[in-house]
């Protein structure tokens, strides 16, 4: 791999995620501790707000927790107004935790062939 390489953010990092009405949280925790800091860098507020574009959130936050190398992404209005009010088959938004890891990020440096 080059330093240029991408790969979805599945390969570095495990998700999970929860709802309240038309909020979901989603949180992305590091398979390894040495890559968390290039998580934080490449999985942004701006990136998931791209990401989630065609589900038009009202509002994405960041909370990052580096004591357990994790990140939740708290996204509003992308829910369809929630469990009671959606028309959508996934009213709790667990598939957006698969929409979010899939995210290409460039490949950690550590990981790339020629660097240490």
């Amino acid at each position: 791999m080059t330093a240029t390489a991408t790969a979805p953010l599945y390969q570095f990092a495990h998700g999970r995620t929860g709802d309240k009405g038309d909020r979901s949280n989603i949180s992305v925790i590091a398979y390894d501790a040495r890559d968390f800091d290039h998580l934080v860098t490449h999985v942004t507020e701006d990136a998931v707000r791209a990401l989630f574009a065609h589900r038009q959130p009202t509002a994405v936050m960041r909370y990052v927790v580096p004591s357990i190398q994790a990140m939740n992404f708290v996204i509003d209005g992308v829910l369809d107004g929630g469990v009671n009010d959606a028309l959508n088959l996934d009213t709790h938004g667990k598939a957006l935790a698969f929409l979010l890891l899939g995210l290409p990020i460039p490949v950690p440096p550590r990981l790339c062939v020629g660097t240490s």
